[in-house]
């Protein structure tokens, strides 16, 4: 079965990108409106991945990562954030399981996606 991987990103390159190039990686991929609420996307889509922008429109990608942890029933939710800042160390303080520094090379990503076990 395939990992599904959620994209919370604004930037509509970036999500058009991301989505051709997991798909061709075999991964099943969903994207949400960046204003959208975050943790109602994850009960609907059930991913085994979340790509979080750490500016997310309206949005602290920050704070919604912290919001996710404390929600019962998503501890097996692989976050990965990213950034063009390099926020490493406070996204994965908060909650974060990696950080990606934009711009990343794809196979980063890639790397990041396989080597979690669904």
């Amino acid at each position: 079965m395939a990992k599904k991987v959620l994209l919370a990103e604004d930037d509509l390159t970036m999500v058009s990108l991301l989505q051709t190039l997991l798909k061709m990686e075999g991964f099943e991929v969903f994207a949400m409106d960046a204003d959208a609420d975050v943790i109602v996307e994850i009960q609907r889509v059930k991913p085994n991945f979340l790509f979080m922008d750490v500016h997310l429109g309206q949005q602290s990608g920050i704070e919604l990562v912290t919001s996710i942890r404390n929600e019962p029933g998503f501890d097996d939710l692989g976050i990965i954030m990213t950034s063009g800042l390099d926020l490493k160390d406070e996204c994965l303080r908060h909650g974060a399981d990696a950080f990606l520094l934009k711009p990343f090379m794809p196979d980063d990503l890639i790397s990041l996606l396989k080597e979690k076990p669904v």
